[in-house]
């Protein structure tokens, strides 16, 4: 390794934020590099500011005033002494034009080259490339002309269904399935519009649509040397809105064969436009083992850590030695899978609400331990803020075992562990998905979400006594605390006054909690026994007993059945984590005034915070129920507001361009005249 490394640099510059940023921070410590970041006004007290060995600040919380500002970047570079940047993925991962003006100040980019990057940029011209490198291509159109009426032909061409997407970028922006010919140009105008917000390029292209293809991408690694080897593939078709979910490694039920076959195309993908450093090339897998190239990433993939854990290589580790003009550390002979591994975002959404984003405090957050068999990759700490400017991923959860099976099993107890509140998240959908036959079996595709919605999306249920049961001995628990602090400060520290055992004057030895499950009040009425308390819940008696530790979890005994549990206080608010359950309910006092309802119609309220790119009516337009009126832009996704009614708009509250928070009204619709 020493002889290796003696070209090593002795600080890069991180050029991204949030996980990739500590992920890499984390690599270069233990290469003995010293790490620069940059942060904006939102990231300063940022999980990787703090981990770096300096930061420096670069502009304002938007991305396009900070992170994708490459002559702020470079300006840090020069002041810092960074002889390398590493610009994690997305922002500026992929910019040819930062990847040539950190040749031009002679700083090394930790990446392929900018011809490379070009290459592949556009997905038009990727596809122009594969074809002439004899790589399988799926049928459609990649050209230039860009002309509405022309793209309509050529998808009638094609044949219906087609996928119109982004030419310029990944991650599922810009990107729509249309089915029939008269979705195409609505479909064609929200990808173009995506696209251009996403990547400043508003080009697209169309592929004829596979039905139930399965998501499958090849790991390649090239130096300068003239090696080029892949690393096995990754199965990444858990996806919804087109954006990975659940990726794995190896890809389930991949016979040796094909991943040759697979490996090989890949790897001739990169040699194709003289390719150096990390990259993935994508496919679609039919079911016939037919594969077709879909698109190369030029980078390091968010899904990475599920080929390190089954090759025992550090991703990371590889750019920086390539970087640096060394060879690869292995050769393909060298290479072998040890193993299966599985990854899981985590991320602040509402799988319930179309995965909208989900902002906010982490006002607690405890995931499971990392071991050899789970790993957590992470750049946010409890208390830190999810906002609307960034991606919501709260984290990456890996975990690793000798099987497919027994990795699965690592999967569903760490997401049972995975404890987080203050924002939505999508852990327990997650669960249900790795919980599915189907997903067991192995047998699914890129279609799997959508088609096994009823069961990944079951109704909210009330909660249970078992829920009731906890909120209840928490609140009893912190009562006890409060009144022996009481006691302890107190002239007459033995009144019954500070007795917790339910002792009123003239009355009996009974209290009654109310707590809102939504908007329906239970009332729990609690009677106090020498040995605990017995709670009348709305499903039967229940004596329950336990105590606080210092972690703030209850060790419970309810009804003679131990149970361990989390339940974390914001306000009034309790939120109760058991076995991967989470539940929220709020302290009730129904003497309180409470006045008149003033909320708006919920689909004519924002959703979530974001930015309004796209309004479709007029004031005094009649509209019918389903209408599309105004679209909402966050974290680069599209939400439609549709009309809840047939009516007239009355009024516009806000314009294209204006930024707008979640829950404020943004139109208003009334029933027209004699209606």
């Amino acid at each position: 390794m020493g002889e290796r490394m003696k070209n090593m640099f002795d600080k890069i510059l991180i050029a991204n934020r949030g996980e990739i940023a500590c992920r890499v921070i984390r690599t270069a410590r233990r290469l003995g590099i010293r790490t620069v970041a940059v942060y904006s006004d939102a990231d300063r007290g940022s999980l990787h500011v703090a981990l770096a060995d300096e930061a420096y600040r670069i502009g304002p919380a938007p991305a396009g005033e900070s992170y994708l500002k490459a002559e702020a970047i470079l300006e840090v570079a020069a002041r810092s002494g960074a002889q390398a940047i590493h610009p994690g993925y997305g922002f500026l991962s992929e910019n040819d034009s930062f990847a040539e003006a950190c040749a031009a100040v002679g700083v090394v980019f930790i990446g392929p080259p900018p011809a490379a990057i070009r290459a592949m940029g556009s997905k038009s011209a990727a596809k122009r490339i594969m074809e002439g490198a004899q790589v399988p291509l799926v049928p459609g159109y990649h050209g230039e002309k860009q002309e509405s009426d022309l793209l309509r032909r050529e998808a009638e061409q094609i044949g219906f269904p087609v996928l119109i997407k982004a030419s310029a970028g990944g991650g599922g922006k810009g990107m729509r399935a249309v089915l029939t010919l008269d979705d195409f140009d609505d479909a064609l105008a929200a990808a173009r519009r995506e696209a251009r917000a996403s990547f400043g390029d508003d080009r697209v292209l169309l592929e004829k649509y596979l039905t139930k293809p399965r998501h499958v991408e090849i790991q390649v690694f090239a130096d300068t040397h003239g090696n080029a080897v892949h690393l096995f593939e990754r199965d990444c078709s858990i996806q919804r809105r087109h954006q990975k979910v659940l990726e794995e490694a190896p890809a389930p039920g991949m016979k040796p064969e094909l991943r040759a076959r697979m490996g090989e195309a890949a790897v001739a993908a990169a040699r194709a436009i003289g390719y150096v450093g990390a990259g993935t090339v994508e496919f679609l897998l039919d079911e016939d083992g037919s594969f077709y190239f879909m698109e190369m990433n030029t980078r390091l993939q968010v899904e990475h850590p599920v080929t390190e854990m089954i090759t025992g290589q550090d991703l990371v580790e590889w750019q920086l030695l390539v970087a640096s003009g060394e060879p690869l550390p292995a050769g393909q002979e060298q290479l072998a899978i040890c193993g299966h591994a599985i990854e899981a975002r985590i991320y602040a959404e509402d799988p319930n609400r179309e995965f909208l984003p989900s902002i906010g405090r982490l006002r607690h957050l405890r995931p499971p331990a990392d071991s050899p068999h789970v790993r957590i990759d992470t750049g946010v700490r409890q208390e830190d803020e999810v906002s609307i400017y960034y991606d919501p991923m709260i984290a990456k959860l890996i975990v690793w075992d000798t099987d497919r099976n027994g990795a699965l099993r690592r999967l569903r107890s760490a997401l049972a562990e995975y404890q987080v509140v203050g924002v939505t998240t999508n852990t327990g959908f997650l669960a249900s998905v790795a919980a599915h036959p189907a997903f067991v079996s192995g047998e699914f595709d890129t279609g799997f979400i959508e088609r096994h919605r009823s069961d990944l999306f079951p109704s909210a249920m009330p909660a249970p006594g078992r829920t009731l049961a906890l909120a209840s001995l928490e609140i009893l628990l912190r009562r006890e605390e409060e009144a022996k602090g009481s006691a302890e400060t107190s002239l007459d520290p033995y009144s019954p006054w500070h007795s917790v055992s339910g002792w009123r004057l003239n009355f009996d030895n009974h209290h009654t909690l109310y707590l809102l499950d939504g908007e329906e009040e239970i009332a729990i009425t609690v009677h106090y026994r020498g040995d605990g308390y017995l709670l009348a819940l709305p499903d039967g008696n229940l004596l329950v007993r336990g105590t606080l530790d210092n972690n703030g979890d209850i060790l419970a005994d309810l009804g003679g059945t131990r149970v361990k549990a989390t339940v974390v206080r914001h306000g009034n608010t309790l939120t109760i984590l058991e076995q991967g359950r989470v539940h929220t309910l709020t302290i009730h006092d129904p003497h309180a005034c409470i006045g008149e309802d003033q909320g708006v119609d919920a689909s004519l309220a924002a959703p979530m915070p974001g930015k309004v790119v796209a309004v479709l009516v007029n004031p005094g337009e009649k509209v019918e129920k389903g209408r599309p009126l105004m679209i909402l832009e966050a974290m680069k996704m599209e939400h439609t507001i549709t009309a809840p009614r047939d009516g007239l708009i009355s009024s516009l509250n806000f314009t294209v361009g204006s930024l707008v928070s979640e829950g404020v009204e943004l139109l208003a619709i009334v029933a027209e005249e004699g209606a």
